[in-house]
This record gives C-alpha cells, sequence and structure tokens, in this order.
C-alpha cells in the first residue's frame, strides 16, 4: 500500500494557459495579502490552521524548540509562535518575505530543503497550507523527517483539497476571480493544488509511526481544513527512500 502512494509521485503539473500566466505572479500577492473580500475571508478562517500548528509552542517555556517552516510564504506563521526563537525557513519565493516585518526574526533562509545540511537537526518542522502544492512530496517529507531530531515532531496544516466542503468554498473566491479577471478559478487550483488531503496523509504516513488527524468541520469528508501532527519518525525507511529517489548520472 505504501508502495502505491509513492508510485503516484512526483506529479506532473498541468500547463497554465497564458492569460493565466500573465495575472499569476499579482494574484498570487493579493491572494496572500488578503486584499479582496474573498481571500480576507479566507485569511480569518485559515487562522485555525496556524493556531493547529503554533498549539506546542504557546507558552514562553517551549521558546527554544528549533523550528524549520516549509513554505514560509510572508511569515504569516511568526506571529502565532511568539516565543520561538530558532526559526529557520525553506522558500523558493524570496518577493514573498523580502518586506516582512517578521523577517528579521528569521535565522537561515533556504530556497529548497534539500539545500539544508543532514547535521542541521530540528525539534520540529512545520507547514501551513504548502504540502498541496509539492510535487515531489515524498522526499520533501523524507528529507524533513531525517532532519528531525530523535522525539521530534512534522506538524502539517492543509485545505481538505479532493473533498465537497473544500470544492462548494472555492466557489466564493471563484465568484470573485471570475468578475475580476474573466476567467475560471478552477483551472487555477487544478494547477496549483495537485496532491489532495487524502495523498498528503497516506505520503505523511509513510514516513511516521503516528500520525494524529484534526479537522476544521465534522470530519475528514466534510470538512474545510486538516492538521496533522507526526511522531515517531521512521528515520530508517526515510534514508532508504532518499537513497533510492537520488538521481542516476
Amino acid at each position: 500500500m505504501k508502495n502505491q502512494v509513492l508510485e503516484n509521485f512526483p506529479k506532473t503539473r498541468i500547463e497554465l494557459p497564458p492569460d493565466f500566466k500573465a495575472i499569476y505572479e499579482s494574484h498570487y500577492k493579493k491572494n496572500r495579502q488578503g486584499k479582496t473580500n474573498a481571500t480576507k475571508l479566507s485569511m480569518q478562517m485559515e487562522k485555525w490552521l496556524h493556531i493547529k500548528v503554533a498549539e506546542d509552542v504557546l507558552v514562553q517555556s517551549h521558546g527554544d524548540q528549533k523550528t524549520l517552516e516549509i513554505g514560509a510564504g510572508m511569515l504569516n506563521q511568526l506571529p502565532f509562535e511568539p516565543h520561538v526563537n530558532h526559526y529557520d525557513i525553506v522558500e523558493p519565493f524570496e518577493e514573498l518575505y523580502r518586506e516582512s516585518g517578521n523577517l528579521q526574526r528569521v535565522r537561515k533562509i533556504y530556497s529548497d530543503i534539500s539545500e539544508i545540511p543532514s547535521e542541521n537537526k530540528y525539534t520540529r518542522i512545520t507547514s501551513v497550507a504548502t504540502f498541496e502544492h509539492i510535487q515531489n512530496l515524498p522526499d520533501v517529507v523524507a528529507k524533513a523527517v531525517t532532519l528531525l531530531e530523535k522525539g521530534g515532531s512534522l506538524r502539517v496544516a492543509i485545505p481538505n483539497e479532493g473533498t465537497i466542503l473544500w470544492k462548494l468554498g472555492t466557489l466564493i473566491t471563484g465568484y470573485e476571480f471570475k468578475r475580476h479577471y474573466g476567467l475560471n478559478y478552477q483551472i487555477l487550483m487544478r494547477y496549483e493544488h495537485i496532491n489532495t488531503a487524502d495523498e498528503i496523509e497516506m505520503v505523511l504516513k509513510c514516513f511516521f509511526r503516528s500520525v494524529k488527524t484534526n479537522v476544521f468541520g465534522i470530519n475528514k469528508k466534510f470538512a474545510f481544513y486538516r492538521f496533522f501532527k507526526c511522531t515517531e519518525p521512521d528515520f530508517e525507511t526515510a534514508a532508504q527512500y532518499l537513497e533510492k529517489s537520488l538521481p542516476v548520472f
């Protein structure tokens, strides 16, 4: 079963049509900055994602936990973790965090998780609304495992992609997107969200012996968001997977 899940990766992204490419970067920034009515509402709901990820460090005594955030974007997670002192990030798009007021709290910046030396170890690795976008997700999760200290955890929050409630939720944003650009929002979603929530959960279970799930909704099939607390990392499986996935020249 595990092998069947991993065989679905890496994913292939659809080709984004020219009219979408023309507005992609500006729309992405507006979306992450909450500059439209729909995205303002979305950002209010997304607070649940940030709060769940930060639950383990909400008290000052936990501020010494070494943290790595995958897909840090505009550094929106940092205000929810005021006590964390050692904070590294993985983010390929410098323009997202360059002008953030939280940048001074970041210790090291990597454009890809593969750049992080294997001797670097973290108490916790986090990610908010990123894993649904990653083409080579098993590689990223396996690498994250190798960067965890013994007893460390991976904390992941995602949209509940692939379920009916999430689909209905995108209709509001889609209406605003259509009115503003005259384009079909679902095409953009198919380009952006290449992994479903179920797929992400299955990949996590390939590399962690314990994956506990919470939802913002009724259950996994009827919720807007999911949160995963992943503990008991399988270091051996992760190392073996990464060794097999290395390119052959």
